[in-house]
């Protein structure tokens, strides 16, 4: 089990953060803002806190950017005539097209989303999990192409970004690098609900339900909480299990698991598809407990958000997320629907351990915040500006 990444983890030596904010200077940074634009996801939500806490800065002036041909541009944004699926099967392969000529007068590049372009500029490139890289036969082309693309920048002298030290650890080992520095992120902002009955899950009302979010896909291990669910039901007749989230690579699998469940189990298993943040709000508010079994995870902004709303967590021991919850959840070994089931019973039922989770979750959340990830951002340029003089 991990230990809490510490906010002050990629601090500079103090000879060095002297120097930098001694200096009056500004730095001009060219930030990808791509994953902004068209249906906001996970890393687009993180996208957009960190811009918004580094224009808060007076160190940092940013040159907003995107090869995403999707969605309309915000204020202030530049699109480069450069279409991103084309780029990055040039960079895939190749040391150019840079983007030097648009990004002027930036001098720092990086690239928030897996992929950096080629540059004279000192680089930065932020990798948020290593699964795609530790099972490419699950990664579909576009994945596979950005793995490349990361792979020829990290030879080529990027720096990582990490969002946790299990990524850190894990793009160590992947791509032999040790250009790595870990900048956690934080929570997303709270969303309360409206008080209105989103029509798609209104049969929730008045009824205890165990919640997943995240995308369908293979990381959530979601089939093994569907099986985990099929040993509470018997006992909580009217428990339901709510997947909330877009369909992914795991539809099939999923669909598999809850069909092979007892029909009075099955019926109450609630597929919610794509939610706004009205409705994602509306689940977190009425929660009994938040189930995370993930196989692997960069971060975790769902164990954040369920804490913000005083929803108890049962989660996994992979990737990051012992780091991120510290002692504010209920952990299990991801591979384990035995113990699985024994954390959610655990968190449903003892009411000393459900307080002891709510309070300790509510303490995490404020463990994080994005001035704290803009601030070591920040001099994280500073020091990739450095390189570059």
């Amino acid at each position: 089990m991990g230990s809490p990444v510490s906010r002050h983890a990629i601090a500079p030596p103090a000879g060095t953060l002297a120097r930098v904010t001694s200096e009056p200077t500004t730095l001009t940074v060219a930030l990808d803002v791509g994953p902004l634009l068209g249906p906001l996801t996970g890393i687009g939500a993180a996208v957009g806190q960190i811009a918004t806490a580094l224009r808060e800065r007076g160190d940092i002036d940013l040159k907003p950017f995107a090869c995403s041909f999707r969605g309309r541009l915000h204020p202030g944004m530049t699109r480069l005539p450069l279409p991103a699926a084309l780029a990055q099967r040039m960079w895939a392969r190749l040391s150019y097209p840079r983007l030097d000529h648009w990004l002027r007068p930036a001098q720092v590049l990086h690239g928030t989303n897996y992929t950096v372009a080629p540059s004279r500029l000192p680089r930065l490139v932020t990798v948020y999990d290593c699964w795609f890289l530790r099972n490419p036969q699950f990664a579909r082309g576009d994945v596979s192409r950005a793995g490349r693309v990361l792979r020829r920048a990290v030879a080529s002298g990027a720096m990582v970004h990490a969002s946790s030290q299990a990524t850190a650890d894990a793009v160590r080992e992947l791509l032999g690098t040790d250009r790595v520095e870990v900048v956690s992120l934080a929570a997303l902002p709270h969303v309360a609900p409206n008080g209105a009955e989103p029509a798609p899950i209104s049969e929730l009302i008045g009824v205890p339900f165990i919640l997943a979010l995240g995308t369908l896909e293979r990381r959530k291990n979601l089939p093994r909480l569907v099986a985990a669910f099929a040993d509470l039901a018997d006992r909580h007749l009217d428990l339901r299990l709510v997947l909330a989230g877009s369909d992914g690579d795991d539809c099939e699998a999923v669909n598999f698991a809850i069909d092979a469940l007892q029909p009075s189990a099955r019926s109450r298993v609630i597929l919610t598809g794509r939610m706004d943040d009205r409705v994602k709000a509306w689940l977190l508010s009425r929660a009994k407990v938040l189930a995370y079994p993930s196989l692997d995870e960069g971060f975790g902004f769902p164990l954040l958000e369920a804490m913000q709303h005083r929803v108890p967590v049962v989660a996994s021991t992979a990737g990051s997320i012992p780091e991120v919850a510290g002692d504010a959840a209920v952990l299990v070994p991801a591979d384990d629907v035995a113990a699985l089931a024994a954390g959610l019973e655990h968190a449903l039922t003892d009411t000393a351990e459900r307080a002891r989770l709510i309070a300790a979750g509510i303490e995490r959340v404020h463990f994080y915040s994005w001035s704290t990830t803009a601030e070591q951002l920040a001099a994280l340029y500073h020091r990739l500006g450095e390189e570059g003089a």
